[in-house]
């Protein structure tokens, strides 16, 4: 085991004084640390300070748009005011809940959907720094939670609400500066699909135009619809973009099955026996088109299972994009969903193969009865298995892979996990990658709440 940092962000504080939040997606950010040192386990964890979050502290009551939540108008003028906010960002929240990356020259950054909730943070003493300022030009208010962040890229989307579109960006290490590499605009409907993450190869981003798509008129409602911001658009269909890296060109557009997913796994190029590309695939936790999975994440859903099979299915759904000038491409499951339990998010791969060719991913799973994911799974991808770890009464957050230093096998590392149980107890396990068997846990000395995206910061 190398000596670093895990980092892991998310949503840990659903309340304001008296008052109680209603979505998992609503809550302050909380970030945990395991610090890893020569065999020994240090942990700690602190509240991002977001402005939101010390405005909600200092005033005892919500004061920025959240996921689901819109704070309270006094008056009719107030409302009017708020909407008018709302569209030049400045009611939208900075609560930067969902992920944490290290970019190349080393700094840490927290992000959510909004632009103005990238926030960034000591990886130490987990210190808010500050706001991290973007220096272009490019304005909007929202993009992609789960950016692609290597040595040497940090890559983005920018989804258009005005010209319905996206707008493929790239930032270099040590500056604040995104350039555009290309535009995709829509295909279907007047708005953009949501796009909470995306995939890149070696040579092209992705960009996923899925028909659950941004509603301004959801938006502007002081209370929340069963679809929050967005809105069920089949008539739309659904699409794939292939945009190049160098060109920024659009090298192929094909419609898809429909689909519903927040987290994208891992892409890569498929090559014909003399090299020539053929196609793309594309593999992504996938809720069957389903967007109850959304309504099901009110904590009022997750605080009161009774013992029935709620969980709405999900599986890894393969995407095969065809590069010859095919109009459509196939959506297919890539293995049997019950060798994962039908449950399928909160995924991570060995970081040494992004974009590239891949047998194995780690991912929340299934034992079911359930109403969340309530196990790791280890997938083989090439043999089309499944390896489960379960433990009674826990809910673990997103497994994530660090691979053993020399090491030369995909799945030669260790899994690490923060696990919730549902007395109010949490630990931290290890597994190895290989195996997939327990190594350790360590048990937190005090509650740690349910969290979601990581990232590994190498001990320098």
């Amino acid at each position: 085991m190398q000596n670093g940092t895990y980092l892991r962000n998310g949503p840990g504080v659903w309340h304001i004084h008296d008052y109680n939040f209603r979505h998992l997606f609503d809550g302050y950010a909380t970030l945990v640390a395991l610090q890893f040192d020569n065999g020994r386990l240090i942990a700690a964890h602190r509240q991002i300070e977001s402005e939101a979050y010390k405005a909600a502290k200092e005033h005892n009551k919500l004061c920025y748009r959240e996921f689901s939540e819109v704070p309270k108008a006094d008056n009719f003028f107030k409302n009017v005011s708020d909407v008018i906010s709302l569209f030049t960002g400045a009611s939208l929240t900075d609560n930067a809940n969902t992920g944490v990356v290290r970019l190349g020259d080393g700094r840490v950054l927290c992000l959510t959907e909004t632009q103005k909730g990238s926030i960034l943070i000591d990886p130490d003493s987990l210190e808010t720094l500050g706001r991290f300022e973007y220096t272009d030009k490019l304005g909007g208010l929202i993009h992609a939670a789960h950016p692609i962040v290597t040595e040497t890229d940090f890559i983005t989307l920018l989804p258009d609400l005005v010209r319905p579109g996206y707008l493929v960006v790239k930032m270099k290490p040590g500056t604040n500066e995104r350039k555009v590499v290309g535009r995709v605009d829509c295909r279907g409907g007047s708005t953009p699909g949501w796009v909470h993450s995306f995939p890149v190869t070696e040579n092209y981003v992705l960009v996923p135009e899925m028909p659950l798509r941004y509603s301004a008129k959801n938006l502007v409602k002081a209370e929340p619809t069963p679809l929050y911001k967005f809105e069920w658009c089949p008539n739309s269909k659904a699409f794939m973009h292939v945009v190049s890296k160098i060109s920024g060109k659009i090298m192929a557009s094909v419609e898809v099955p429909l689909f519903v997913t927040f987290h994208f796994i891992n892409a890569y190029e498929e090559t014909d026996d003399e090299g020539r590309l053929i196609a793309i695939i594309a593999d992504c936790c996938e809720h069957e088109a389903d967007t109850t999975i959304l309504d099901k994440l009110k904590l009022e859903n997750l605080r009161s299972f009774d013992g029935q099979d709620v969980l709405p299915d999900a599986r890894v759904g393969r995407f095969t994009i065809p590069m010859d000038g095919s109009p459509y491409g196939k959506l297919e499951s890539a293995l049997d969903p019950d060798e994962h339990g039908r449950g399928m998010d909160m995924c991570s791969i060995n970081p040494s193969y992004l974009g590239k060719k891949y047998r194995y991913a780690y991912a929340c799973g299934a034992r079911r009865p359930c109403n969340f994911p309530n196990a790791l799974t280890k997938l083989d991808l090439v043999n089309k298995k499944a390896e489960i770890w379960y433990d009674e009464g826990a809910v673990p957050s997103e497994p994530f892979f660090v691979a053993r230093p020399g090491a030369t096998e995909e799945d030669d590392g260790v899994v690490i996990s923060i696990i919730s149980e549902e007395n109010g107890g949490a630990y931290a396990v290890m597994l190895d990658g290989l195996t997939f068997e327990e190594i350790a846990r360590a048990r937190f000395p005090y509650s740690i709440p349910y969290g979601l995206h990581g990232c590994w910061v190498p001990k320098t």
